[in-house]
């Protein structure tokens, strides 16, 4: 039975090796040193970041402490692949031998695909791929970055309708070679996603002494519209010194601009095309537009009871229906088979049974003559 003593002991190597693991940073390693083409190895590595989605490469031309020369042009990309580490930063993944497009030394690549960059390197050998030594690196003054490099700058509104996005990289470099380094030439590229940088060379103006430093401002820019995660990355002789993200916001001035496109244009179409219709229209009739905009007729419903009554047979409806007027008849109208000498006389002396009063023609007065 272990006594306490020994297991504070275990416990303090415990912690320590911890420790000293996080403070190495990312690290890999692979089960076996040197495998043949068709096979596969075991890769696990510590230290990294929780939840994070790594890259895993066999690639040639590359050195544990030079890094992989040329990028992931010396890489098997094809058959690479890709784990997520677990909430302590751990993973384990087999990967299958291949050949790289060029010459060993050859490394076990693994590298983070989001977020921040990290990356870490082991020896492997792959049976049978030719081996070629290294190019030798440039003699003289060798950059190093000393320093975090940031973005500076922001946005205006000529961003915000699709301006191309603008900022300038900051950093400091250290010249950590025998010689001075006068007007070094840095390539800069912006990466979108998975998609690889397009470089783009700029040179500053300046000399960095040996064992001197320096603050370097360059410009970075990307295209007209650009919005999403960007990661700008910093090279110098063939080495990637940093690499810096980039969260460019969407421009919503241009989604602004075609709604407004999309409501103003065929508003103005529509009025162009009424103002057509009412040029063409006859002159007699309205114009189409006073037509469209007069209010229509107002039309209000009967009662309940007035309704119901008209719906029912055998009821008469609680308002009585107003009676079309009779036209007036006209004095001086006379019809075509009445005349005043034709009427009809009846026993009675009325003329068709008419009650008017008749008088005899023997009690006239009679002129010129003497009594009877």
């Amino acid at each position: 039975m272990l006594s306490a003593g020994v297991l504070a002991l275990l416990l303090v190597g415990l912690m320590t090796g911890g420790a000293r693991a996080a403070e190495d940073g990312p690290a890999v390693r692979v089960s076996e040193e040197q495998a043949g083409t068709g096979g596969t190895v075991t890769v696990s590595g510590t230290g990294w970041r929780a939840d994070t989605l790594l890259m895993l490469l066999i690639c040639g031309r590359a050195d544990p402490s030079r890094g992989v020369v040329g990028g992931t042009n010396s890489c098997a990309n094809a058959d690479g692949r890709a784990v997520t580490t677990d909430a302590e930063g751990r993973f384990s993944r087999r990967l299958p031998v291949v050949e790289p497009p060029v010459p060993c030394p050859c490394v076990v690549h693994a590298a983070t695909a989001t977020g921040p960059k990290a990356q870490a390197d082991t020896e492997f050998q792959v049976a049978g791929h030719a081996v070629e030594p290294l190019p030798a690196e440039p003699a003289g003054g060798r950059l190093s970055v000393l320093t975090d490099t940031t973005l500076d700058g922001s946005g205006g509104l000529l961003t915000w309708f699709g301006a191309p996005p603008a900022r300038t990289l900051v950093f400091t470099v250290g010249n950590v070679g025998t010689e001075a380094v006068k007007d070094p030439v840095f390539e800069l590229g912006a990466s979108h996603g998975v998609f690889a940088p397009k470089w783009e060379e700029q040179q500053w103006q300046g000399t960095i002494r040996a064992g001197k430093k320096a603050r370097i401002e360059l410009p970075v820019e990307l295209a007209a519209g650009a919005h999403g995660d960007y990661t700008v990355s910093l090279k110098y002789s063939g080495r990637i010194l940093a690499e810096q993200p980039w969260d460019v916001g969407r421009p919503w001035g241009v989604t602004l601009f075609w709604v407004l496109v999309c409501v103003v244009v065929p508003a103005a179409v529509f009025r162009v095309g009424m103002a057509v219709v009412d040029r063409v229209a006859p002159k007699h009739r309205r114009p189409l537009r006073d037509r469209l905009r007069a209010p229509l007729p107002l039309r209000l419903p009967l009662p309940f009871p007035a309704r119901l009554a008209g719906r029912r047979p055998g009821r008469t409806p609680s308002v009585p229906p107003s009676a079309p007027p009779s036209p007036a008849p006209s004095p001086s109208t006379t019809l075509p088979w009445f005349t005043p000498d034709s009427v009809p006389h009846t026993a009675s002396g009325t003329a068709g049974g008419l009650s008017a009063p008749h008088e005899d023609p023997s009690t006239f007065p009679t002129f010129g003559k003497g009594p009877p």
